[in-house]
């Protein structure tokens, strides 16, 4: 149920920012940070949400 055809610029996008944000940090002094920080699932374009609205298809939107 998406649109989207790739999460190719998503993915190389997120994984720059991960990058970045690692050698901006000076490890010895404190942690990397959490690789879930980058690249949230739920905001990328390939997730497969869509809005359905239950007046108009309640044979879906049954429970």
């Amino acid at each position: 149920m998406t649109t989207a055809t790739s999460d190719k610029v998503f993915k190389k996008s997120e994984h720059k920012r991960a990058r970045r944000a690692v050698n901006a940090r000076d490890l010895t002094l404190e942690d990397a940070p959490v690789g879930k920080e980058f690249g949230n699932p739920w905001g990328a374009p390939k997730d497969g949400k869509q809005w359905i609205d239950a007046s108009r298809f309640p044979e879906i939107m049954r429970k």
